[in-house]
């Protein structure tokens, strides 16, 4: 699980009620900026975006908190190379009964396409194209709470300047009800940019970036496995294939991986 989502917004939350003190606490509370800012925010996203994007909501918020291992790109490797020493062993038509022990739907389409000996430029194009389909369905979808991140702080100005209307309309500087109230409700009129700056930077922002970068890990995840079953279908020596796909990882799991494999007695000519 990953955690790191729940952390920021945690350590946000104790950073500001530490600012404003906790006897203070009940200063910054208003229900009616909450509407506004609230409501004027999912009114705004409903109106841009489809039902099927919004119901998804749970599902994008599942995905913050889920852990690396779904996506494990060196575990997808070391995979690959085991597949790419039995292609070479005992031919293509060997990788179809290991490809139905595969859970992950593309990883297992991925090798029976090449079990099948389809072209590899076919192979390549209609792969490639199922993670372009997929890289514009992540983008609609992030592009929802980048618009969130835009929409929290401009209704809470609306919010602001609402209260800054009310407030200029009600004051009355002969008696005792316009200069004497004026702090709190200019106070009251500022909630709501704070409301909507707090929304925008600590929930939408980073739901946005915690998307995108789930994304880059599922997009590296199959084109590892794109290069990897049509390394094997080419018939490529399994050590070469490894020093391929592990040149996209950071050095330090290159070394790991490397290490791994000597100690395995190596990927076999």
């Amino acid at each position: 699980m990953d955690v790191t989502t729940l952390i920021g917004w945690v350590l946000a939350a104790v950073l500001i009620v530490n600012g404003i003190t906790v006897e203070k606490l009940g200063n910054f509370y208003d229900m009616p900026s909450l509407v506004i800012v609230i409501g004027g925010t999912i009114a705004g996203l409903i109106a841009c975006y489809p039902f099927r994007i919004l119901t998804g909501i749970p599902k994008h918020i599942g995905i913050c908190f889920r852990g690396g291992k779904k996506y494990d790109v060196p575990k997808t490797i070391d995979t690959l190379i085991d597949l790419a020493m039995l292609a070479r062993a005992n031919g293509l038509l060997a990788l179809e009964e290991k490809a139905e022990e595969i859970k992950e739907p593309f990883f297992k389409q991925s090798v029976l396409m090449i079990v099948d000996a389809s072209d590899p430029d076919k192979v390549r194009a209609s792969l490639e194209r199922q993670v372009e389909d997929m890289m514009s369905r992540h983008d609609e979808v992030r592009g929802m709470y980048v618009k969130g991140s835009a929409l929290a702080p401009a209704f809470g100005m609306i919010g602001t300047l609402v209260g800054l209307v009310n407030m200029l309309k009600g004051m009355d500087m002969s008696g005792s009800g316009g200069a004497s109230t004026l702090g709190q409700d200019m106070g009251v009129a500022l909630i709501t940019t704070f409301y909507g700056s707090a929304f925008s930077n600590i929930i939408f922002h980073p739901i946005a970036q915690k998307l995108a970068v789930k994304n880059d890990e599922e997009v590296l995840y199959c084109m590892t496995i794109i290069e990897g079953v049509l390394a094997i279908q080419g018939g490529d020596n399994p050590k070469s294939i490894r020093e391929r796909l592990l040149a996209s990882l950071m050095q330090s799991q290159q070394k790991k991986l490397l290490k791994k494999a000597g100690a395995g007695g190596g990927a076999g000519g």
